[in-house]
């Protein structure tokens, strides 16, 4: 096995402490390398090093340039796609067709939509009532960023956090999670290749202990998490503490809502791909369906019919749809929810309790009807290839159930009734609403969830915002 080093300061560099831990491949349950564990001394080194690139030739960098390295930064994966395609397939237990397709294609467009943005930052001049005055605002980075990256989509989340904080201006300290951290390696060396300046941004391998020290460190000025909800309360509540800005892109418990007027054949197929898309492991997946009691018999046979011809296996072989589980307690998780709804009395309709894993972490398509709604299973995020489903009758009614959560990221409508649909955007409590289709995806497009779903909003416009501070600036004219 190899070893992985942190990124601190332009340089890989062993931790302080020579820790390390080792990542696993959950197609087989073996080791891939061991990776280097950053401690808290670790933690000070990439945030000194990102608060010196922030005071130093960063902030010192003309926004055209600033762009251009965010776009050589886009060529840059584009040019290692077979590499990091295979990496994050290898290490997360993405089928490789999906990681090719999407994952990787996805991440160079956020680089590549943010590249653009440096030089169209611009303030305002405002229109005061005090005479004699010029009045106007400019929008400066935050400062030293500390971004905690998931490990569902490694590298597209560590695209998503890093393109609109270089955009503004920011140094980062990025932390991915303990179980993916191969792929925001390789995307260090690509930064270094690109040119950016030694410390600008940081790579800091490790546990929750690592974050958590990061989340800490008095010397970061935004913290920005993708993750459980239960962390992120956590999180929320060290940076309100300190008033450090923060945003919080956390759980789900997506409803997708099926009218009686639906293109069957398309919402069957857009149901199915919207929950077990990735094995399940997607905070807005499309978990809890609801379709009206005149089709719901046809949309459950559709579902069972696809997840019957569903091929889950190996992370590299191209033929496979559903990949392992991320790891071994992910899928001991998962196997206590299906547990749950069982012994709550819900009707197992596809899939099995799996049993201890036999090298990878594989879990069937899984799918209960006949679910109450204070059951587990309808309420809790299970992250993983499970759905429920339950028949309405009146619009009001499925309304009520699709809202009745904590959560808050996405929902869905089929109808082909356009009037439905967008009454029903309107009503439904949620970040994104998906109408005909589910999880449509573009850099230039917000995304980010409300209640226990999370604060703040990610890509487009409103991701750049979130890092930059407006500053006003008053001049009296007549001074002399």
């Amino acid at each position: 096995m190899t070893t992985s080093d942190l990124f601190i300061d332009g340089r890989f560099v062993p931790a302080a402490t020579g820790r390390t831990f080792t990542t696993i491949d959950p197609s087989t349950g073996d080791p891939i390398a061991d990776v280097a564990h950053a401690g808290p001394h670790d933690v000070a080194a990439a945030v000194s090093a990102a608060r010196a690139a922030l005071d130093g030739p960063w902030s010192r960098m003309p926004a055209a340039e600033r762009g251009r390295l965010i776009t050589r930064l886009a060529d840059l994966v584009e040019a290692n796609a077979d590499e990091l395609a295979e990496l994050e397939s290898l290490d997360g237990g993405k089928p490789i067709r999906n990681t090719r397709a999407m994952d990787v294609p996805a991440a160079a467009a956020q680089f590549r939509y943010f590249g653009g943005w440096p030089t169209k930052i611009e303030g305002e001049t405002i229109p005061v009532a005090v005479p004699d005055t010029l009045c106007y605002t400019r929008k400066e980075p935050v400062g030293v960023c500390a971004q905690i990256i998931p490990w569902n989509f490694p590298l597209l989340m560590a695209a998503w956090k890093l393109g609109p904080a270089l955009a503004a201006g920011c140094t980062v300290v990025v932390k991915p999670a303990e179980q993916t951290p191969l792929t925001t390696l390789r995307l260090a060396g690509l930064i270094a290749e690109a040119g950016f300046p030694a410390g600008t941004v940081n790579m800091l391998t490790g546990d929750g202990g690592t974050g958590a020290a990061l989340a800490d460190h008095p010397g970061v000025d935004k913290i920005a998490f993708t993750g459980s909800t239960a962390v992120g309360r956590e999180i929320g509540a060290k940076a309100g503490a300190r008033l450090t800005r923060v945003t919080l892109e956390l759980g789900g418990k997506s409803p997708n809502i099926i009218l009686p007027d639906a293109d069957l054949d398309a919402a069957i197929a857009g149901s199915y791909q919207g929950v077990y898309f990735n094995s399940g492991q997607a905070c807005n997946a499309a978990s809890r369906l609801y379709a009206h009691r005149s089709v719901f018999d046809q949309v459950i046979e559709g579902l069972l019919v696809r997840i019957k011809e569903a091929r889950v296996g190996q992370a590299l072989d191209p033929s496979t749809e559903l990949g392992p589980l991320v790891s071994a307690g992910q899928y001991q998780r998962v196997r206590g929810y299906i547990r749950d709804g069982i012994a709550e009395g819900a009707r197992l309709r596809a899939g099995e309790v799996p049993g201890e894993p036999d090298g990878g972490f594989f879990v069937q398509p899984t799918l209960f009807t006949d679910v109450a709604p204070d059951m587990r299973i309808h309420r809790e995020e299970i992250f993983g290839p499970v759905l429920v489903a339950t028949p309405f009758d009146t619009v009001d009614e499925v309304v009520r159930q699709a809202n009745g959560s904590e959560y808050g990221l996405a929902a869905g409508v089929w109808t082909r009734n356009l009037g439905d649909a967008h009454t029903l955007a309107a009503r439904l409590s949620a970040g994104s609403i998906y109408l005909n289709t589910w999880a449509p995806g573009d850099p230039a497009a917000p995304f980010g969830g409300i209640r226990a779903s999370g604060i703040g909003r990610e890509m487009g416009r409103a991701g750049l915002d979130a890092y930059l501070e407006p500053k006003t600036v008053w001049t009296n004219l007549t001074s002399r």
